[in-house]
């Protein structure tokens, strides 16, 4: 299809700034059927506490535009934040879904968690997405795109003229994001920014986090052109610059803070720790299973 007759979902971001997160409804404008896009549940790590704050402004935005949700779905397994799906599936009845890398990511954090009884074959999902499999929201023509290199299963979603890349690339000051969980790989990533660049440069491009660099306002759109020309982390770099350039940044970077806590939620679709006997929940992680330790 030309690029000019490329259908235009409209895009509605809600930054979550506590983790600088964005999560997106993509909707078509013909039919009202839409989709939901890295939904956050809110989660305080000093008490424990979760909350249903984000993705109710989400049911509210859906429920105020008339919107029906055909898919609630993550780009991959977050480290930073816990997904909603699964409590936005229990609102809306809509499917889940994700990338099928999935069940290599469950694999690999089943052994990290000693969690023999975790069913690593993604059944907590309704589908697993296949490299190149299309969809549709609506009226509007949508397919998929494996992008490892930050998680094995990353994904970006190619709605219309949109691509929701999340932590693929980030706004062209901020450059990408880091290779250096479990699974991850900057060659891989390096790799998969390139299959991203190489769409129609109109495309519109919406990344998963932005971190606000100098103060600035939060930002989470540009194009495959703007990235082209002004990411700080590809332009006039070869792979190997790449490589280099992500390894030793990554070195400096701390692991995030919720990522033990995280992950054990996210690669069951979002799904909480079923009680226990007394009626509580509870989370388990590893000690010193993770580098990246911040003393300071």
């Amino acid at each position: 299809m030309p690029a000019n007759l490329i259908a235009k979902p409209e895009v509605k971001g809600f930054y979550e700034c506590r983790t600088g997160s964005i999560q997106y409804v993509v909707s078509d404008p013909a039919t009202k059927r839409c989709v939901i896009i890295d939904p956050v549940l809110d989660f305080d790590e000093k008490s424990g506490a979760t909350a249903t704050e984000q993705a109710d402004l989400i049911l509210d935005y859906v429920t105020g535009n008339d919107l029906t949700v055909d898919w609630i779905l993550d780009t991959h397994p977050h480290a930073d934040h816990f997904s909603a799906a699964a409590y936005l599936k229990g609102k809306t009845g809509a499917p889940i879904a994700i990338g099928a890398e999935i069940r290599q990511v469950q694999c690999l954090w089943k052994k990290i968690y000693n969690w023999p009884e975790l069913a690593a074959d993604g059944s907590q999902w309704d589908h697993l997405f296949a490299d190149g499999e299309r969809f549709s929201v609506g009226s509007v023509e949508a397919y998929v795109i494996h992008s490892p290199g930050h998680t094995l299963a990353s994904v970006t979603y190619v709605i219309g003229d949109a691509a929701f890349v999340h932590d693929t690339i980030f706004m062209p000051d901020s450059g990408t994001a880091r290779a250096d969980f479990p699974g991850g790989d900057a060659r891989q990533l390096w790799r998969s920014i390139n299959a991203i660049l190489a769409l129609p440069d109109e495309t519109r491009v919406f990344t998963g986090h932005d971190y606000r660099p100098d103060g600035r306002e939060a930002r989470w759109e540009s194009t495959v052109g703007e990235e082209k020309r002004c990411n700080a982390h590809v332009v006039g770099l070869t792979e190997d610059d790449f490589a280099q350039l992500r390894q030793a940044r990554d070195k400096s970077l701390p692991m995030p803070k919720l990522i033990l806590h995280a992950l054990q939620v996210n690669i069951c679709g979002g799904r909480l720790p079923e009680p226990e006997s007394n009626g509580a929940r509870y989370l388990k992680f590893p000690l010193n299973a993770l580098l990246g330790a911040a003393w300071n």
